[in-house]
Order: structure tokens, then C-alpha cells, then sequence
């Protein structure tokens, strides 16, 4: 069984201004998609670089606010929760947690998993030949 994405993606720097860039961009999209005229397309490219400035801007801003809250002892609290989630996001989608062997033992760590693996593999492979 793999882990899928995170349904509810928690975006630290997203604001409003953000939000009415992606829209604006949505909409030119959307008109160039029915107009198809040269017009459109530019409205539409001015419209995605601005976005695209507006979003890094905010997100230099956003990670230079958090590395120096890092120093400040009132959000040391904050640390941990923020590397979880970028430990989850950054974890392997299609590996497993735990696996069950043919003798019905569970394993957990990852070491006896890829055993497990291997020792199965070399069944299959002795049963073909």
C-alpha cells in the first residue's frame, strides 16, 4: 500500500495577494483558451510572469521571516512541526511502512523489508528455472 499526497496542502506563504495573481491568471488562460488570438496570448503571458514574480517574491519573503525566527527563542516551539511536514512531503510515495512475511510476521524496519524482498524474489526466480 503507498502513501499518497496530502489532500489539504499547507502552503505557509500563500496570502491574498498571491490568491488575486493566480486568479488573474486563471481568467486570461480561460480567454485565451476561447479567443485564440495574439492579443489574448499576451494578456495571458503578462499575466503568468507577474503571477509568477508575485509568488516568488512572497515566498523569499515568507523563508527570510522564518530563518529568522529560527534565532528567536519564542518560536523555537515552531521548528518541529515545520520539519515534519517537510519530512512528509519529501517521504517516498511508493514505499511501504510495514510488510507481512509468508510466516505471517510483520516487519517494520526497512532493512528486513528489503530482505523479505529479496528472499521472495529468490523464490520466484528458483520456482521459473
Amino acid at each position: 500500500m503507498s502513501k499518497g499526497p496530502c489532500r489539504h496542502k499547507e502552503t505557509r506563504w500563500c496570502n491574498e495577494e498571491v490568491a488575486e495573481a493566480v486568479r488573474e491568471n486563471k481568467i486570461n488562460y480561460s480567454k485565451r483558451k476561447t479567443e485564440n488570438s495574439t492579443e489574448a496570448w499576451k494578456e495571458y503571458k503578462k499575466s503568468r510572469q507577474s503571477a509568477e514574480r508575485v509568488i516568488s517574491t512572497t515566498k523569499e519573503k515568507k523563508q527570510k521571516e522564518c530563518a529568522s525566527d529560527l534565532n528567536d527563542p519564542e518560536h523555537q516551539n515552531e521548528i518541529f512541526p515545520m520539519t515534519k511536514q517537510m519530512v512528509k512531503e519529501r517521504q517516498d510515495i511508493t514505499g511501504s511502512n510495514c510488510l507481512k512475511r509468508v510466516s505471517g510476521k510483520v516487519i517494520v524496519d526497512e532493512k528486513g523489508i528489503k530482505d523479505s524482498w529479496k528472499e521472495y524474489m529468490e523464490k520466484v526466480m528458483n520456482e521459473q528455472n
